[in-house]
């Protein structure tokens, strides 16, 4: 039987985000998965520059998109 109910699979993400926070100088790229029963945010890295903490979630993103396809990323 395959079910398209996501609450049936709790271990199964929903969607995958990154998130860039300024704390103490430093630029902190945050990974964020969404799963059925909430959401979990994990600190990744700090970065000198904003820009490079911009290239490292975007490449953080995809590397956690690529295992699984969500279906509304990218809109």
């Amino acid at each position: 039987m395959n079910s398209e109910n996501p609450s049936e699979h709790p271990d199964t993400p929903l969607g995958v985000t990154t998130l860039i926070g300024y704390e103490r100088g430093e630029w902190v790229v945050y990974l964020e998965v969404a799963f059925p029963d909430g959401v979990r945010r994990h600190r990744i890295r700090a970065y000198r520059t904003r820009r490079l903490a911009e290239m490292a979630a975007d490449m953080y993103r995809r590397g956690a998109m690529r295992d699984v396809p969500f279906q509304n990323e990218g809109l």
